[in-house]
């Protein structure tokens, strides 16, 4: 199904399911009131049988818990529905080029990086902020490391994987919502480390002596209301328990307070672990993520729920009417810790491999999102015939798609193509989608062309550089601090190279000398690349230099207005407009 029909009929079934929940939560409201005051009432008309009062208030009170669970469950039905038509709206929003609300991953943007500062991949109207859909702080970091890598292993897998998750768009939605349910107060790390540093303080003989302490008080307990037993017995019997869990108070409150802090993140996670349990992968890999989460047997869902199962029985403690006598008769607080301890002893090492597997489908669903999205675009070739890049109809996969003027490039390994153009005539833009789109290819993730063919590469850029104030830099510097950084780089492993406007901080007979000579360097290397310049006497260099291809954007003025066609084309550029540009604009 296409993206905005898929969209728009999720909105309208939301809608409905909404507004039968709000019915479904009124009428259990009401029965709850009508409960609580049948209760009241059958109280008072059957107030001198004892039996009879108390057998109404039990059945009422039952009901009465019974209804408060169900009022709960829709509730908690109604949030998911809310979250659904959300998501689906947003959806609708980014289709129509809005990314207003989407996070912008402008935090992944760091020095010394090979691209991404460059390249708009993070950053307000960014493709992080077109692609990124995960909603736990982990899977968002994943994802972005991906973006960041520069990875060109295993292409063709990554592929698999996403074309997989492209048409599981149900089960991505559904586990976006679930994801965004969980607790972001307590990080997975601090968990983790909490869990692996626990350190035991209940004793061994706590896995049995709970279990006879409570068999001997429910025997006592007989035998006092038989009036066998005088009370001064059981009394001492219960102070007893009360003793020995009171010894280990003050550890007990520690581990519930410090176990229940992460509660709510496990009992939602369990839910995500449930879902990708459930659901039927093709691909290996993800068969492979499945397997994963596969512990002796046990599924992890199932053995998450029974540690949240753990920590409501430790919780009991907390309730007036029900500490006293569960910790005098039953020893509940160690009996409930031990089982607590005992899951974290089993289960230390194991769920930091849970959590992985479910911060990866955070992540990946990502990618299987924005392909859905974009079912027009095309899953790259592998190039094994001495072509680096050959796309035809390439475009920016951020523009929409009626401002896009998409172009052809061929490019064979140790190709150097230097592009002139004029002002504004498309040079940076196009650099940009060919890096973008190399990146996306790396990524395993569909490209915005007809066709492309590659051979995966890594990419490095040089396009943005500015001054730096904090650390006294001139802009000059920081050029040359690039410059030097992918020189370095080039030493130790093989790059696509894209450049633009390189050395503008000197002048220009430096620049052209310098630029010059850089180029030489690279071509030397047996790199691939692009360089985008003004300085036309760089095309000089195809004549000593075969590798070296010259292209250019055009402009042309027509009626004394500036008019460009955004084409790709060969050659070197014969029409400038600054001058023109500063006429147009009354600035000389």
């Amino acid at each position: 199904m296409q993206a905005p029909h898929f969209y728009t009929a999720n909105i309208q079934k939301g809608k409905i399911e909404l507004s039968r929940l709000k019915k479904v939560i009124f009428q259990f409201a009401m029965l709850r009131l009508t409960i609580f005051f049948a209760i009241i009432g059958f109280a008072y008309l059957f107030w001198g049988s004892a039996s009879a009062v108390i057998l109404v208030v039990a059945i009422g009170i039952t009901l009465f818990l019974l209804f408060v669970s169900k009022f709960t469950d829709a509730k908690n039905e109604r949030e998911y529905f809310k979250k659904y038509v959300k998501i689906n709206e947003m959806e609708l929003q980014v289709l129509n080029g809005d990314l207003k609300g989407f996070k912008t991953g402008a935090q992944y943007v760091y020095e010394n990086h090979y691209y991404n500062q460059d390249i708009d991949l993070f950053g307000e109207g960014s493709l992080f902020q077109h692609i990124c859909r995960s909603e736990t702080i982990n899977g968002e970091k994943k994802l972005a490391d991906w973006l960041n890598s520069n990875d060109i292993n295993n292409i063709e897998e990554k592929q698999t994987i996403v074309k997989e998750l492209s048409q599981k768009a149900d089960w991505r939605q559904d586990y976006q919502i679930t994801a965004s349910i969980v607790e972001k107060d307590t990080s997975t790390e601090k968990i983790l480390a909490w869990i692996k540093n626990y350190q035991a303080y209940v004793p061994a003989v706590f896995r049995i002596l709970p279990s006879i302490f409570s068999a001997l008080s429910a025997l006592l307990l007989t035998l006092y209301f038989l009036d066998i037993l005088p009370g001064m017995y059981l009394l001492f019997w219960f102070l007893l328990g009360l003793a020995i869990t009171g010894k280990f108070v003050k550890k007990t409150t520690e581990l519930y307070n410090n176990a229940s802090q992460m509660q709510a993140t496990f009992a939602q996670y369990s839910k995500l672990l449930a879902s990708i349990e459930a659901e039927k992968f093709e691909c290996n890999f993800l068969k492979k993520q499945q397997e994963k989460i596969k512990t002796e047997g046990e599924n992890a869902s199932k053995l998450l729920r029974n540690y949240t199962k753990a920590i409501d029985l430790l919780g009991q403690r907390n309730n007036l009417l029900l500490a006293m006598p569960f910790n005098g008769f039953l020893l509940w607080d160690l009996m409930s810790a031990y089982r607590v301890e005992k899951w974290l002893l089993n289960f230390k090492e194991t769920v930091a491999h849970w959590f992985e597997v479910i911060e990866y489908f955070d992540a990946v669903n990502s990618f299987g999102n924005y392909a859905f999205n974009n079912q027009e675009s095309i899953y790259p070739t592998l190039a094994n015939d001495g072509i680096s890049l050959s796309a035809k109809d390439l475009g920016h996969p951020l523009l929409q798609k009626e401002k896009l003027v998409a172009n052809d490039i061929s490019m064979k390994n140790e190709d150097f193509f230097i592009i002139t153009g004029a002002n504004m005539a498309g040079k940076s833009t196009f650099l940009r989608t060919v890096a973008l789109n190399i990146v996306m290819a790396n990524c395993g993730l569909p490209v915005a062309a007809k066709s492309f063919s590659y051979q995966p590469i890594k990419l490095i850029s040089s396009m943005r550089t500015s001054d730096s104030l904090q650390n006294d830099e001139s802009y000059f510097f920081s050029e040359l601090k690039r410059l030097k950084f992918i020189v370095d780089e080039m030493k130790t492993d093989k790059y696509f190279i894209i450049l633009d406007e390189i050395l503008k901080g000197t002048n220009s007979k430096d620049k052209a000398e310098g630029s010059k000579k850089f180029i030489e360097k690279l071509v030397r290397s047996h790199s691939t690349g692009i360089v985008a310049t003004h300085d036309l006497s760089l095309c000089t260099l195809s004549e000593s230099l075969p590798q070296v291809k010259n292209h250019y954007f055009d402009a042309e003025i027509i009626d004394d207005e500036l008019f460009f066609d955004y084409t790709f084309k060969e050659g070197v550029c014969q029409n400038m407009n600054a001058s023109f540009l500063l006429k147009k604009m009354g600035i000389v």
